[in-house]
C-alpha cells in the first residue's frame, strides 16, 4: 500500500491549540493532497505551532507557500518520492491527525524495518533543499554572536583548553583575570536593545541564573528548573517497570503544568522548550554541563539566535548523580575537573551549532574561561590558528571582533 493521499476536514483539527488549528483549516485543501509520510510530519510541527518560535513558524509557514505555489503537476513531481513509500494496513488505519508526533515514531520504524528509511531521506533532503530554494529565508539583521563562558569556579588542569577552537581563531591567553562576566551580560542586553526581535537573544545558565536579563531576553538557568527536573526524575523511577519505550513516550508527552511550569507570569513557549530540553537530552536531568550544552544546541538550531551567550558551571560527580536518581542524595558533590572537559567540548559543539545557521561567514564566537586568563574568539577580523599575547579583558576582544555593525 503507497503513501497515497487523504481526505480531511474541519472537525479533525477541533483538538488542535488555536493558532495550529487555524493553520491547518486554512490550508485543508492543500493537506489532503499530500502523502501519509509528509502530511504527519507536517501535522507534527503545526499541532505545536501555538509554542514555536518565531524562526520554526517561518519555516512551517515557508514550506506551506511553497507547497501551494505548486500546480498540480509539480506537487505530484515534488510529491512522488513520499508518495512511493509503502506503508502497512495497520499503519495507514492508525490514528495520526491526532497525534502525529506518536505516528511519526510508528512510521520511522516501519521505514527502517522495511528498508525505506534511505528512500525516505533522500525524499526529505530533495523537498527541503527544494522550499528552502524557492522561499529563502530572511537576511538576518547583524551578524550572529555566541558566547561561551566557563565559569570561575572550575580550576585549570593539564587540559589543553580550547584545543579545537584554537585551529578556528585567535587565542589570547594573557585576558585580563579581573574581566567582569557582567560585560557579557550587558552586551546580551544591548543587542536586544538594538534588534528587538522575540527569541532573538538567549542567555543559559548552568547555576541558579541570578542577574540574568529578562526583558527582551529569553532567559534558561538549571537551578530554578530543580522542581521540573526532580519530577521528571520520578517519572522515570514510576514508569521504569514498564520499559524504557514507555517511558520515552510519557516523557515525551509530559505537559509543562504537569510538572510545576504554569501561571500568569510564565513564558509557555519558554516553558515548554524547557520541558523538551530535559524530557528529549541524555543527561540534562542531572548534570549542569549536558543541560547548557543541549540547550544551547536546541536554542539554536530551534530560534535560530542573533545572539547567544551560554555559561557553563559545575556539574555534579557521577556518583552524586546516581544518588539522585535513586531518589538518595544528601548535598550534591561536584566534579571540577570533569566539568573543564564537558564544558570545553560544549563550547567547541555551541560553535558547530552556530555555523549551521545561515550567515556562518560572518558570525562571531567567543569561549572564555572566566577568571583564568584564558579565551579564543573566532570572527572574520581575527585570524586563525594565531595567538595574540596582548593584554586584554574580554571587553577589548569582543570590539576587535566585530565590525561598526
Amino acid at each position: 500500500m503507497t503513501a497515497s493521499a487523504t481526505v480531511l476536514n474541519v472537525d479533525d483539527f477541533r483538538g488542535y491549540p488555536p493558532a495550529g488549528r487555524a493553520l491547518a483549516t486554512e490550508n485543508l485543501v492543500l493537506l489532503h493532497q499530500l502523502p501519509r509520510p509528509l502530511l504527519t510530519l507536517l501535522l507534527r510541527e503545526i499541532i505545536a505551532y501555538d509554542w514555536k518560535f518565531p524562526a520554526e513558524r517561518d519555516e512551517i509557514d515557508r514550506q506551506l507557500r511553497y507547497l501551494r505555489g505548486l500546480n498540480p503537476g509539480e506537487l505530484a513531481a515534488a510529491m512522488s518520492g513520499f508518495a512511493s513509500l509503502k506503508m502497512s494496513p495497520d499503519l495507514e488505519q492508525s490514528e495520526w491527525i491526532g497525534n502525529p508526533a506518536r505516528f511519526s515514531e510508528r512510521l520511522s520504524a516501519h521505514l527502517w524495518a522495511t528498508h525505506q528509511i534511505d528512500a525516505f531521506s533522500n525524499a526529505a533532503e530533495s523537498y527541503v533543499a527544494a522550499f528552502n530554494t524557492a522561499v529563502p529565508e530572511k537576511p538576518i539583521a547583524a551578524p550572529r554572536l555566541a558566547i561561551a563562558v566557563i565559569g570561575n569556579e572550575m580550576s585549570p588542569t593539564a587540559y589543553p583548553l580550547f584545543r579545537k577552537l584554537r585551529a578556528k581563531g585567535t587565542y589570547f591567553p594573557n585576558v585580563d583575570r579581573e574581566s567582569d562576566y557582567k560585560t557579557l551580560l550587558a552586551t546580551v542586553a544591548d543587542r536586544a536593545a538594538r534588534y528587538p526581535i522575540p527569541y532573538a537573544h538567549w542567555c543559559i545558565h548552568g547555576g541558579d541564573g541570578a542577574g540574568l536579563p529578562t526583558k527582551s531576553v529569553a532567559s534558561v538557568a538549571y537551578g530554578p528548573l530543580t522542581p521540573v527536573r526532580r519530577a521528571l526524575i520520578r517519572t522515570m523511577q514510576d514508569g521504569s517497570a514498564l520499559g524504557p519505550e514507555a517511558v520515552r513516550t510519557r516523557l515525551a508527552e509530559t505537559d509543562p503544568a504537569a510538572v510545576g511550569l504554569a501561571g500568569p507570569d510564565v513564558d509557555a513557549v519558554l516553558a515548554r522548550f524547557s520541558v523538551r530540553v530535559l524530557t528529549e537530552g541524555a543527561g540534562t536531568q542531572i548534570y549542569s554541563t549536558t543541560f547548557v550544552q543541549w540547550t544551547a544546541r536546541e536554542a539554536l538550531r530551534r530560534a535560530r539566535p542573533l545572539t547567544l551567550l551560554a555559561k557553563f558551571a559545575p556539574r555534579q560527580t557521577e556518583e552524586s548523580a546516581d544518588e539522585e536518581l535513586q531518589g538518595s542524595q544528601g548535598k550534591p558533590a561536584f566534579d571540577l575537573a570533569g566539568s573543564l572537559v564537558d564544558a570545553d567540548m560544549g563550547a567547541y559543539y555551541t560553535w558547530i551549532n552556530q555555523q549551521r545557521l545561515s550567515g556562518a561567514d560572518e558570525s562571531i564566537f567567543l569561549a572564555w574561561f572566566e577568571g583564568h586568563g584564558e579565551a579564543v574568539a573566532i570572527s572574520p577580523l581575527l585570524a586563525a590558528g594565531k595567538e595574540c599575547k596582548d593584554k586584554v579583558d574580554v571587553a577589548e576582544i569582543l570590539r576587535r571582533t566585530q565590525s561598526a555593525t
